[in-house]
């Protein structure tokens, strides 16, 4: 599949077709101005609090062109940093989607690697436990499975269910074309008309 293709459009436009449940809630956002869209399939990552080994094996064992989404279960301990999302970035991630804590924001916006998240802490966390990688997670709020297509910029962040993406796609698509195509005057007029309408 062409994960690209997802980046044409904004969390906004798959609001369409999707429901509430297929969007991080909004503490989980960009963690640097200027980042740009990005798209592709989640690797899962599920994290013991204050370990971030998981994360750190993850880059390594995922695809070129993922997106590493982790579940920490932490606000206490960063479980990246600027080493770790250059390695990422070397390696052919796309970015991070951290349920959790990042540090050395600075140097990841210097090597604009792409990384959403809830904050920065400038404590690390220790590399003890060992688990299963790619597994079925919840981040944002939301479940997350392997293989869903991930569109996160600062918009917010969308979970395209895989077995449906083409279909989302398509319908997102068709919406877009036809919402350009009416123009913004229509469109305002359309507006004013179903607000009043609600009003008689």
């Amino acid at each position: 599949m062409d994960y690209k293709k997802f980046a044409q459009f904004s969390p906004c436009d798959y609001a369409g077709p999707l429901k509430r449940e297929s969007f991080m809630d909004a503490g989980v956002k960009e963690l640097w101005t200027g980042i740009p869209r990005i798209s592709g399939p989640a690797f899962t990552v599920n994290m013991v609090p204050g370990d971030n080994l998981a994360l750190h094996k993850a880059i390594y064992e995922a695809p070129k062109g993922s997106i590493i989404v982790a579940q920490t279960n932490s606000m206490d301990y960063a479980v990246s940093g600027g080493n770790v999302c250059a390695i990422a970035q070397g390696l052919g991630i796309k970015g991070f989607v951290i349920d959790g804590v990042v540090r050395d924001i600075g140097e990841v916006k210097e090597i604009k690697f792409p990384i959403f998240g809830r904050g920065v802490h400038p404590m690390p966390g220790t590399k003890k436990a060992v688990l299963p990688l790619n597994t079925p997670i919840v981040a944002g709020g939301i479940a997350v499975n392997p293989g869903d297509i991930i569109v996160a910029d600062e918009e917010g962040i969308a979970v395209i269910p895989k077995d449906k993406a083409q279909e989302v796609y398509n319908q997102t698509k068709t919406n877009v074309e036809a919402e350009k195509e009416m123009g913004f005057e229509k469109w305002a007029e359309n507006h004013r008309k179903k607000i009043d309408s609600f009003y008689k």
